[in-house]
């Protein structure tokens, strides 16, 4: 099951911007251009030189230009952003007409519930949101909203020249009662109005159809009332609120378009009746459309949508807008039905399964999650999520790429790019990998030149995927043997690690010891330096290849000082969890100059890593101080949780330790009687009976079919499950349980009712043999065609099933019939290549007082011949 955004900081590259060896085509190079941010999760580049970054949050910070190596904040928006899990400031653009018109547009998880106040669930240090137990992440949920707002800066005439901007609320929906499918892109299109998307805000570790709570009181019930089968339009259905008119629409799922000064619907949006939301909708049926980008040119938007166990897509929602495009969700996963949602029996999902196939939108692309994207590639499959989309338009890459879409993926940690076929859009079979294995990209933007950027919230850096024409600059790395310690502190460098991909070598190195900016310091491989004061130095080392191509890497020395040393005192390594248990932790941190650390020198972070096959990780949230407590979430298998401490002295020395908290697991078996009807438990379905595992603790769906089961030549009608439970709900697995979905055989209403037949071959093969209940006896016509068979209910009845017991002499074609009288008969089923045995016949259900089969071709030499005739209502 792939989810986005958050992930576990990782120590990555210091303060310089230095250019690293990656799993690029040839000549090109991935540049950190930022580092040391936050999480961050948007950038966004003014025609004025200044870039703006967005970090989870809610602090949106600017630099003067891509060379500015200090950001300065622009906006703190902390109070009223809920930042935990995959919630927070997720959403970035500028107004067009950047900087004459300066608005900078955000698009946020709000701290409270739709039109309350914030904050609504505090946290203790302002920046890490606490979703306490009760009610849970993943249980009950912690309500929220979603924002949409303008930020303005001040009257400088008026204020002091540091004064933040004021915040225009544009737009306040997008209901989210669980921890993901959160809110995620802003972007404006050739048109001037301002795009906006989405997600469900529905719970991710089973079909989720509002019977937890139904929190956001979805219909057909108030907030606070469960939901239930087959009536249920809560949790993941709110995506299909577009379908149910008579209540107001949400955003939930949907990519809206609207006026950036009013956020009201925009001239020309397809729907110009009923309320304000139905009328902002452009696209609807997505479950976490977090990132889409505009083709340039256009107002085409290419979305893509994270998924849910099996598929990823990339959607198009192309122009005019002349209807809201439903792309399925949750009814739909990539081409296919939703195993969990199909077997709930959900009316809003079974009635868009008879609309047909031409009812929803098909994903543009969409990649498996346990294959490769491109055959051979070393991207890991198995955990995936959508995370990025962006056309390259500039002329510095190779022509190939122009008009390519580049997109991205968290989970793989790869950015593959599909280059455009000759109709000048992406082309599905001109696939490439571009980058493997760099980084967690949460978006893709393009830059200054065209060039691609990406937003690596793993590495709390912006990136710049850069071309160098016909020579690659050599890669500058190198490692010092200490980077702290007393003075004097002498460090041993080794550069030998820098490279070439060209092999221009030898390379030429210059080095910059002494940390006053200048590279005059040594010109050898591998030299050493003393530091006798105490400070801290940023050494340089740049390398030249023989084509006079540089490329410079720096690292932080730290004389006179030692790293601190973290300690986890509790919990201990292999303590293991269910879900609601209160874990507590302590920790210390010592340093050989500062003594005892306390406060926010101590810093907490609670993870948890969801491994289907390869792992990813969400940041649940953060704590600071010598301990806390935490209540085990509930989450798919299989997971587990980090706790990690980061502590840090005062010269910004750091340690970092980790544990690793395992969850114990429990069985669920699903048996069905009779043995072999296909049931759900969360998105499998299999025959009965199956086990599975889960996290014990967890909420799980489960589902029967409701509709005739054929099981061993037999028809079979649901009775319920053995705990009591409706066909579809939810159980908590608190251990080892084996569950039983009862099915009682269904009545035969053709059972020895009056017959009529157009013939018989002989005496023992009349008309009522077919209908006595036993299959030793059988009625055979004429060998010759067409013949009949029409059994009389005795009253009208629903009817919707049909089967046939054949004989050895069987009908290859046929067609069954229903009358309510006066001789006018309508088919109902046909059969053109029948092959004898048993045929079962479903149809629409309908009143029918007689049913008949109308042979108009044998399938032998003989005539027709039947066991029995059954007839079932549906």
């Amino acid at each position: 099951m792939a989810l986005l955004l958050t992930a576990a900081l990782v120590a990555v590259l210091g303060p310089g911007r230095t250019a690293r060896a990656a799993a690029l085509p040839a000549n090109f190079q991935m540049e950190t251009v930022f580092s040391g941010l936050n999480m961050p999760t948007n950038v966004e580049f003014s025609p004025d030189g200044r870039v703006f970054v967005a970090e989870k949050s809610g602090i949106v910070k600017v630099f003067d230009s891509l060379s500015d190596t200090s950001a300065t904040v622009y906006a703190d928006l902390r109070p009223q952003v809920f930042n935990g899990w995959d919630r927070g400031l997720l959403g970035m653009a500028l107004h067009p007409d950047f900087p004459a018109d300066p608005r900078v547009y955000v698009l946020y998880t709000y701290n409270g519930q739709m039109g309350g106040g914030y904050p609504r669930w505090p946290s203790s240090d302002g920046t890490n949101e606490q979703c306490p137990t009760p009610p849970g992440a993943n249980d009950s949920g912690c309500v929220v909203a979603g924002r949409v707002s303008v930020l303005s800066p001040a009257v400088q005439a008026q204020v002091a020249q540091a004064a933040a901007p004021s915040e225009q609320v544009l737009i306040e929906d997008w209901c989210q009662q669980f921890s993901s499918h959160s809110i995620g892109t802003l972007a404006f299109g050739e048109d001037g109005q301002l795009y906006v998307g989405g997600g469900d805000g529905a719970g991710f570790q089973y079909a989720d159809y509002g019977q937890k709570d139904n929190a956001c009181g979805d219909p057909p019930r108030p907030a606070g009332t469960p939901l239930t089968a087959p009536s249920a339009e809560g949790g993941a259905l709110r995506s299909q609120d577009m379908r149910t008119p008579a209540d107001p629409t949400t955003l939930d799922g949907a990519i809206i378009r609207v006026n950036p000064d009013t956020g009201a619907a925009s001239a020309g949006n397809p729907v110009t009746t009923g309320d304000a939301n139905a009328r902002r909708v452009i696209a609807y049926g997505l479950r976490n459309p977090y990132r889409f980008t505009i083709r340039p040119g256009t107002n085409e938007i290419w979305a893509g949508d994270v998924g849910y166990n099996s598929w990823e897509e990339i959607n198009r929602v192309t122009e005019p807008f002349t209807a809201p495009r439903n792309f399925g969700w949750p009814c739909y996963e990539g081409t296919g039905r939703t195993a969990g949602y199909d077997g709930a029996d959900l009316a809003l999902c079974e009635n868009l399964y008879a609309a047909g196939a031409g009812a929803v939108v098909p994903p543009y692309f969409t990649y498996k999650h346990d294959a490769a994207v491109v055959p051979g590639e070393s991207c890991t499959a198995g955990s995936s999520s959508s995370s990025g989309t962006a056309f390259y338009a500039g002329n510095l890459y190779p022509s190939q790429y122009r008009g390519a879409l580049f997109f991205a993926d968290y989970s793989r940690k790869c950015v593959w790019a599909m280059k455009p076929g000759t109709n000048g859009l992406p082309d599905k079979t001109k696939i490439e990998t571009f980058s493997a294995g760099q980084g967690g990209m949460v978006e893709l933007q393009a830059g200054p030149n065209g060039d691609l950027f990406g937003v690596d919230i793993l590495g709390d850096r912006i990136v710049r995927f850069v071309y160098h024409g016909v020579n690659n600059p050599p890669v500058a790395a190198f490692t010092p043997d200490v980077t702290s310690g007393p003075a004097p502190l002498t460090v041993q460098f080794d550069g030998t690690t820098s490279s070439d991909a060209d092999g221009d070598v030898p390379l030429t190195y210059a080095w910059d010891l002494d940390g006053d900016g200048a590279f005059d310091d040594s010109a050898a491989a591998r030299p050493s330096h003393t530091y006798t004061a105490a400070g801290r130095y940023t050494v340089g080392l740049r390398v030249t290849d023989t084509r006079g191509a540089a490329d410079t890497a720096t690292t932080t020395i730290t004389a006179g000082s030692t790293p601190p040393v973290a300690t986890i005192t509790s919990p201990a390594a292999g303590t293991t969890w269910k879900v609601g248990d209160r874990i507590a932790f302590t920790g210390t941190g010592t340093d050989g100059e500062d003594g005892a650390l306390s406060g926010d020198a101590l810093k907490w972070q609670t993870i948890m890593h969801h491994c289907p096959s390869n792992c990813h990780t969400h940041t649940i949230t953060g704590h600071s101080g010598a301990g806390g407590e935490f209540a085990a979430p509930d989450h798919e298998h299989p997971s587990w949780i980090e706790l990690r401490l980061t502590v840090t002295d005062s010269d910004g020395l750091t340690d970092t330790k980790s544990v690793e908290l395992h969850p114990k697991t429990s069985n669920v078996t699903l048996a069905s009687n009779p043995a072999g009807i296909p049931l759900t438990l969360l998105e499998h379905r299999q025959a009965a009976p199956f086990t599975g595992t889960v996290i014990t603790g967890s909420t799980v769906s489960i589902s029967a079919p409701t509709q005739t089961q054929y099981v061993a030549g037999r028809l079979y009608e649901f009775t319920g499950w053995s705990d009591g439970g409706t066909a579809a709900h939810n159980i908590t697995v608190n251990g080892d349980v084996t569950l039983t979905a009862n099915y009682r055989l269904k009545t035969n209403l053709a059972l020895k009712r009056p017959v009529k037949v157009s013939s018989y071959q002989q005496a023992g093969t009349e008309g009522p043999k077919a209908v006595d209940g036993s299959l030793t006896t059988r009625w055979s016509s004429k060998a010759s065609s067409p013949q009949w068979i029409e059994i009389d209910l005795g009253s009208s009845r629903q009817v919707g099933y049909v089967l046939l017991r054949w004989e050895a002499a069987f009908g290859k074609a046929y067609r069954i019939q229903t009358s309510t009288g006066g001789g006018v008969w309508t088919t109902v089923h046909t059969r053109t290549n029948g092959d004898g045995g048993i045929d079962v016949a479903p149809f629409t259900p309908r009143q029918a007082r007689w049913v008949r089969v109308y042979g108009t071709e044998r399938g032998t030499q003989w005539g027709y011949s039947l066991w029995e005739f059954e007839i079932y209502d549906r």
